[in-house]
């Protein structure tokens, strides 16, 4: 019974989509850091009262928001090929880039939900605009941007598997390269299926705890 579980097509794939797996929680975690950065700028800066910095980050955003992310990480990858990034790099800063874009907007629409009243406290407090920015108008605003980060998280996980195609050895890719040598294509793709949901689910009901905790 132990040989035939350890025998069957579906255990000897874990190996080969284990490493795998690990190149995509990576490069999803890093960019998502660098993205939550990128923006966390991006909204602010489309909120920003200079027109030069209003109108810089409202192209970033809607040049990223207009192009697929596997577009873009091919013009990485091979359009700026004199770079010399790796597949990783590349992978990392398509995923910071297209997140950062994506959280630009719900940063900018967070910020933008705060009733102004809450503004106008702070100024009545004697408080400059950075400061009722980071003591009143930004916590409150965290709030709201949590559920809209959570799916974030998932979409950019699972963009990750278009980067097989600049040799990212993430999840797809060793998936297809299991599967073009054993020909155990729909064994290896339920594995795949369910190492993503074994992610997705769990990240899933934990943001819907701390939503719960934080009155979202």
């Amino acid at each position: 019974m132990i040989d035939a579980i350890m025998n069957s097509p579906y255990v000897k794939s874990l190996p080969f989509l284990w490493e795998g797996l690990q190149v995509t929680v990576a490069i999803t975690l890093i960019g998502l850091f660098l993205g939550m950065i990128l923006g966390a700028l991006a909204g602010l800066g489309k909120l920003s009262k200079i027109k030069v910095i209003r109108g810089f980050w409202t192209v970033y955003i809607e040049i990223i928001r207009g192009t697929p992310i596997m577009a873009q990480a091919l013009f990485i990858y091979f359009g700026l090929s004199e770079l010399q990034l790796n597949s990783f790099t590349t992978g990392v800063i398509a995923i910071a880039l297209n997140a950062g874009a994506y959280i630009g907007e719900i940063v900018r629409g967070a910020v933008y939900s705060i009733d102004s009243g809450q503004t106008e406290a702070g100024r009545s407090l004697g408080l400059t605009e950075r400061q009722t920015m980071r003591y009143i108008v930004w916590p409150q605003a965290f709030k709201r941007m949590i559920p809209p980060l959570g799916n974030q998280f998932v979409i950019s996980l699972k963009d990750t598997s278009v980067f097989s195609v600049i040799a990212v050895s993430d999840l797809i890719y060793q998936a297809r390269q299991y599967y073009n040598a054993t020909f155990e294509q729909f064994e290896t793709l339920v594995m795949v299926c369910l190492f993503y949901l074994i992610i997705t689910i769990p990240a899933a009901l934990y943001l819907r705890r701390i939503e719960r905790k934080m009155d979202v």
